[in-house]
């Protein structure tokens, strides 16, 4: 049965990780946060903030400004903005499957709306993919199964001819457990590999796509 669609994740797969404990704790040091106090307050929101219901002023409220501070949010952002890099080598093997438009791509992920946003510009993912799960407009979070159900629904996807693709080995097993064929990323290479054993990664005529380094 081919596949017609292929659901990325974004952060750890198609660029680094939005906001995670390395940057937040970059993002302490050149702050001068109190790192523990900063790591326990976004823990205590962070779920709220991925799935939706905070925005990112809020977020920040709750975790930076809620004293005054000798910088100002736009510093603060512009910050956390930084800290988000494309992987150009991941980009193109999603840029050229989106060219030979044999399926339907896709991301699936856990971030904030407005990071998610900043992240999907700055990639360059907008021209690539047809549409966006992200648990900001779900209101669920990988692993959970239900974020995999609505993406599969909202998509008309069928489970078995779907693709997963995600650098976490728990996401990965739910998106098995609903029947998705499920990829757990490590390289470009590697990914493109393991695409090519799904049958996927060439062109109707036979030119390759994906070459594994």
């Amino acid at each position: 049965m081919k596949i017609s669609h292929v659901f990325f994740d974004v952060g750890g797969v198609l660029g680094t990780g939005g906001w995670d404990a390395g940057q937040r704790a970059r993002g302490a040091d050149r702050f001068g946060l109190d790192a523990a106090d900063f790591e326990r307050r976004h823990a205590e929101v962070d779920e709220m903030w991925e799935d939706g219901r905070m925005t990112l002023d809020q977020y920040l409220d709750c975790t930076v400004f809620f004293k005054p501070r000798g910088f100002n949010r736009d510093q603060f952002t512009a910050f956390m903005w930084s800290q988000s890099e494309p992987f150009p080598e991941t980009i193109t093997i999603a840029r050229a499957l989106a060219d030979a438009g044999r399926q339907r791509l896709m991301t699936l992920n856990n971030e904030s709306a407005e990071l998610n946003t900043y992240r999907l510009r700055h990639f360059g993912l907008i021209d690539i993919f047809h549409a966006f799960f992200s648990s900001c407009w779900l209101g669920a979070m990988k692993p959970s199964p239900r974020i995999f159900e609505l993406a599969l629904s909202l998509s008309q996807a069928d489970p078995v001819r779907s693709v997963f693709i995600d650098d976490r080995e728990e996401n990965v097993a739910s998106a098995r457990a609903l029947g998705m064929h499920a990829i757990w990323f490590r390289s470009a290479g590697q990914l493109a590999h393991e695409l090519r054993a799904l049958g996927i990664g060439t062109r109707e005529r036979g030119t390759q796509l994906c070459n594994s380094r």
